[in-house]
């Protein structure tokens, strides 16, 4: 059985026709687009001070200096942003003996064929490795992103704390640019997985396919709406 904490307050399947199943309730699908735009924005900003084939960019924030000034706070609000939606998801996204089999079996999942894997929870090995991805580098990139605040922490580092963390910071962007391709690529692979946040909600047939043992649990728990 799928633990408890699978389970949000909002996950509930509607019996329609057709059968639907709640997945995110309003707040938590706003605060998933404020991170989204922000971690966006932040690599568009970053990608600009980068290099200076990419200054160019920095039009986009009005130059520059506003480039520099704005990047550091919109990394502040990524931070608490994804950090709240942490706190409401972590313990839905712990890693269980289901999910090494379903790495085992990634074929299957590309190929089409999850019918041959175990059933998954609220979430699949792979979505667990993007939010645990997400939450370590948000960490780093927040850590060596205030030693290199100069305007309000120049006096607090040495010059190599700030090259190290310089070097760092870079690197960490550059993995979890990377991560978020992945996670909207995969958003978009699989047919009806945007839907969940844009609408709050699933299709039974997608939840059946994707997410079965949620499902199961979410039916035995009695979270079904009467028929509309």
């Amino acid at each position: 059985m799928t633990p408890a904490s699978d389970i949000q307050s909002e996950d509930t399947i509607h019996r329609g026709p057709p059968v639907t199943v709640n997945r995110y309730g309003p707040a938590k699908r706003v605060n998933h687009w404020i991170t989204a735009t922000s971690l966006i924005l932040l690599a568009l900003s970053g990608l600009a001070m980068f290099h200076p084939s990419l200054f160019f960019l920095t039009g986009l924030f009005g130059g520059g200096q506003n480039t520099r000034m704005l990047h550091p706070w919109i990394g502040v609000v990524l931070f608490f942003s994804f950090y709240v939606f942490f706190f409401q998801l972590w313990r839905a996204n712990i890693f269980n003996r289901a999910d090494m089999e379903w790495f085992m079996g990634v074929r299957d999942v590309i190929g089409g064929n999850e019918e041959r894997l175990p059933e998954m929870g609220k979430y699949n090995a792979g979505q667990k490795v993007i939010f645990w991805s997400m939450a370590i580098l948000i960490v780093i990139l927040i850590a060596t992103g205030v030693i290199i605040w100069d305007q309000y922490f120049h006096s607090y580092t040495s010059i190599q704390t700030n090259r190290i963390a310089v070097l760092i910071h870079a690197i960490a962007a550059a993995v979890i640019i990377c991560v978020f391709i992945v996670h909207v690529y995969a958003a978009f692979w699989t047919r009806g997985t945007l839907r969940a946040m844009t609408r709050g909600s699933v299709t039974g047939g997608w939840a059946w396919r994707h997410h079965r043992k949620w499902l199961r649990e979410l039916a035995g728990r009695g979270r079904i709406d009467p028929a509309e």
